[in-house]
């Protein structure tokens, strides 16, 4: 794998001129490139940025990759029907750890929590198009957002609010 500075310094060619680095970083890596979709959220990330982790709406994800050190912090704000109306990431990592956080805050949002648990690291894969060497990513994206929900559980004595009875 090319250090970025090495991405980024011009090269010699094998005919003794000078070529033009890519500017855009993160584009390839080797001989492999990135999926555009990834591109996009890694150049643009959504919903980047931190929340009031002592809100009692708002729940925490902290979770990592030890053999990349990836880094993911997810947070979710939670209203009075479960629904996720707001959430937050902050990601140390590569392309496509900080494009499967901004993906999965996109996703999230808007939906019960319920709904969320059930979103599968195959489902963010699949949608960045990561290849098999990428896949712990899109596993740090599904780890978070369910440890943002355990979080927010945990914060409100382990109950939904506004749970339906249960026979």
């Amino acid at each position: 794998m090319f250090s970025l500075a090495k991405q980024i310094t011009p090269r010699i060619s094998t005919l003794g001129r000078l070529q033009q680095p890519s500017m855009k970083l993160g584009r390839a890596v080797g001989a492999r490139f990135y999926h555009e979709k990834v591109i996009d959220h890694y150049e643009n990330p959504r919903n980047m940025g931190s929340l009031d982790k002592h809100d009692p709406t708002v729940g925490t994800g902290l979770v990592g990759a030890p053999a990349c050190g990836d880094v993911m912090r997810l947070q979710i704000k939670v209203d009075d029907d479960n629904n996720i109306v707001d959430v937050k990431f902050k990601t140390f990592g590569c392309g496509s750890a900080i494009a499967s956080s901004s993906y999965i805050t996109e996703r999230v949002r808007g939906m019960n929590i319920e709904e969320a648990l059930k979103i599968k690291n195959t489902d963010i894969a699949k949608e960045l198009c990561l290849p098999p060497v990428k896949l712990h990513c899109s596993m740090l994206a599904e780890d978070a957002i369910k440890s943002a929900i355990k979080d927010f559980r945990t914060k409100r004595g382990g109950e939904l609010r506004s749970a339906p009875a249960s026979a």
